[in-house]
């Protein structure tokens, strides 16, 4: 299938060229979230997938029983590493944990100018484990949304970014124009949560897009936030339009979540092995 590759440039021989993608977030030794949920769904998607890690943390589906961060300076190793050599079409974040990760990490794609920046502002465990401290939120207000294309928060995270609740759409509205002023080119804010049916909220400055989501009831999912911010990655990595890029992320999530894997003693896992309809690999 043409995938437009012809934007695809490669320093090697040989071989054939692919969507270079590339996540900067935490490991989960358990596999459902983090860096293992953000590779599955590359490597699902038909995209090569590279990570720079940002903290160990001791998870399961059970919960967060402790986070180690990595040095900033490891971070700002990995990155030069990656993106010295082989590059990449698109970033995502996803756990930065301080400030100081932050920083780093926002000098490295300023530095090696990379085209596509995903911020998944992931503040806090389903657990209540915080996973971004306060002077990292500022970091990332101030340094890492400027940068990026998306920023993709959910109810609680565009809370955090705005300093009020976000409960209902008229809610999302405000926080995305508030989120966009920040300097992310696009503001998707997730309505995993809201009482009623999910819809998302998407604002690019000019004008508010309301995405409806399918509700797929059954067993809490681990996994889900990620593996959309990856998904949405592919899609603009690929030159999607960013809203039939989250059209596309919000039905690979749905069909993720329809056939959770339920291979641990609490959430189930989100199944990113799942078919995916053509659409979303071309």
């Amino acid at each position: 299938m043409d995938r437009g590759d012809a934007h695809l440039v490669y320093p090697g021989e040989g071989g054939v060229p692919v969507e270079r993608l590339l996540t900067i977030a935490g490991s989960d030794p358990g596999g459902g979230a983090g860096i293992q949920a953000d590779l599955r769904t590359f490597s699902r998607l038909g995209v090569y997938g590279m990570a720079v890690v940002t903290a160990a943390t001791a998870q399961n589906t059970r919960g967060v029983q402790g986070v180690h961060f990595v040095p900033a300076e490891s971070v700002a190793l990995q990155l030069d590493a990656v993106l010295s050599d082989i590059g990449a079409d698109a970033v995502k974040t996803g756990m930065l944990g301080n400030a100081e990760i932050v920083r780093a990490t926002a000098e490295k794609i300023r530095q090696y100018g990379v085209p596509h920046l995903i911020v998944d502002p992931v503040m806090e465990a389903e657990s209540g484990t915080r996973l971004l401290t306060e002077d990292g939120v500022e970091s990332m207000v101030d340094l890492l949304l400027p940068l990026a294309t998306a920023v993709t928060p959910n109810l609680a995270e565009a809370g955090v970014l705005v300093g009020q609740r976000v409960e209902t759409i008229s809610d999302m509205k405000l926080a995305a124009r508030r989120i966009h002023e920040k300097g992310p080119r696009w503001v998707i804010v997730k309505g995993g949560h809201l009482k009623e049916n999910p819809v998302d909220v998407v604002f690019d400055g000019s004008g508010y897009v309301e995405l409806a989501g399918e509700r797929v009831l059954g067993p809490s999912v681990h996994g889900t936030g990620c593996t959309f911010s990856a998904a949405l990655a592919v899609g603009i990595a690929r030159g999607m339009p960013v809203t039939e890029a989250v059209l596309t992320a919000k039905r690979f999530v749905t069909a993720a979540l329809r056939t959770p894997l339920g291979l641990g003693k609490g959430r189930s896992i989100a199944n990113q092995f799942v078919d995916v309809d053509e659409e979303m690999e071309s």
